[in-house]
């Protein structure tokens, strides 16, 4: 037997309030509860991620504490300004790199020619400026669209074909590899002007201290500026809302981190214009997947391909304009690279640059099965790795046992994603 709730005797509570009334059909989430409950909802928000195997970063970031508390303790001159300035500098190369993988495996896809093609980039841009004397500049941003070239014929390949990614980018890795060595001629090393643009991406430091406090102020203000707004937008529309005090304690965080990072560059060389450039890319990016009709398509295909063709997004442009950023981001890292060594060569793109930039990202927090992810995540896995080449190195360790121990990290991280893949299944939230 039906019952008709329209006529069927308010409540006591109904009767009294309307607008509970009005709203009590209304099925509301309590997870979008949380913001307005203060500290006590976000402590039982933990806890539910927690049961339900949703760790986030919490891994990566305990990882990287225990990481560097560990080398700390083994020689005390990791922590000192000048090694970590040197492994933020070093981290941007494989970092640039990982970012353009973060995207593909948003997708639930793999690159796996990004290597190659970072060492094309160089290479362009070694063979331009320097063997045809082309403007700097000019050979700069061909090189960049190199890449990006390169990535949308993978992404043509895959989409538009339907030939697996796997194989597509596989046959990119050779392809890409044997067109650098082919371009870079007999000779195999081209040397770039050291005082050149390329040469300034990793070697240029703001010296004056005021550089990366002032970067650390602009850090802090936008921040609590954009936060506090952004409420403001979800309180006029009704939507909940985080608390004023979680504002400021995450403001206080960041400013801690912001003013602790800024202290110590300014004991060594200064503010490196490698990691401002590094940081801008992850503003922007993190922007663009977060903020816009464009990076919420790449989500939805990550989380079912089927069902994004149905709400009308046109899958085989994403997945081409993808590739097409991550054959980007993998010039760019190729540019930072070549400038680290002044120099393009023919083991560019190889050895372990790969699987470096891919564990980056799946180290970092972003989900091999995809639709899980951001390109922050990039940042904390390539400061794990970079930390641990840096950690053995000053220990005189072989790279043999560099490669194992990033390997097992790696592997560590890949059996939390799929871990935390079953739980959130069995919990029924994937």
């Amino acid at each position: 037997m039906s019952i008709d709730k329209t006529s069927a005797p308010a409540g006591p509570q109904t009767a009294e309030n309307p607008e509970a009334a009005a709203g009590s059909d209304v099925a509301v989430d309590p997870r979008l509860l949380v913001r307005e409950q203060g500290f006590a909802g976000y402590v039982g928000e933990f806890k539910r991620k927690i049961r339900a195997g949703d760790l986030g970063s919490i891994p990566v970031v305990v990882g990287l504490i225990v990481i560097w508390a560990i080398f700390a303790s083994l020689n005390p001159n990791f922590l000192t300004a000048g090694n970590l300035s040197d492994i933020s500098v070093a981290m941007v190369g494989t970092g640039m790199i990982a970012v353009g993988i973060v995207f593909v495996l948003l997708l639930g896809e793999i690159d796996l020619s990004v290597g190659s093609v970072s060492g094309v980039a160089g290479a362009t841009f070694a063979v331009l400026n320097i063997t045809h004397g082309m403007a700097e500049w000019l050979a700069l941003i061909l090189a960049i669209l190199t890449g990006a070239v390169a990535g949308a014929i993978h992404g043509f390949f895959f989409a538009r074909v339907g030939v697996p990614a796997f194989a597509v980018t596989l046959a990119g890795l050779l392809f890409w590899n044997g067109f650098m060595l082919q371009i870079l001629g007999s000779n195999g090393t081209i040397n770039l002007d050291d005082s050149g643009l390329v040469a300034k991406l990793s070697g240029y430091y703001f010296s004056d201290v005021a550089a990366a406090y002032g970067l650390a102020v602009a850090a802090v203000v936008v921040f609590f500026l954009t936060a506090f707004f952004d409420n403001r937008r979800r309180e006029a529309a009704g939507v909940p809302s985080r608390p004023l005090s979680e504002i400021v304690v995450r403001t206080v965080l960041l400013a801690v981190l912001a003013f602790a990072a800024a202290a110590v560059f300014n004991q060594y060389k200064g503010l490196p214009l490698a990691v401002v450039l590094f940081l801008a890319v992850l503003v922007i990016t993190d922007f663009v997947l977060r903020r816009t009709a464009y990076g919420r398509k790449i989500f939805a295909l990550g989380g079912s391909i089927e069902a994004s063709r149905r709400a009308g997004i046109n899958v085989a442009a994403v997945r081409i304009s993808v590739y097409a950023i991550s054959g980007t981001f993998a010039a760019i890292g190729g540019l930072f690279i070549a400038s680290k060594i002044t120099s393009a060569n023919q083991g560019a793109g190889g050895g372990d640059l790969l699987m470096n930039a891919i564990a980056a990202a799946v180290i970092g927090g972003t989900s091999l099965f995809g639709g899980r992810g951001r390109t922050w995540n990039a940042l904390l896995g390539v400061l794990v790795i970079v930390s641990i080449q840096y950690g053995l190195a000053l220990e005189s360790i072989a790279s043999p046992v560099q490669y194992m121990i990033t390997g097992g990290v790696l592997l560590a991280t890949v059996v939390i994603d799929a871990v935390t893949r079953k739980t959130q299944k069995s919990a029924g939230r994937a």
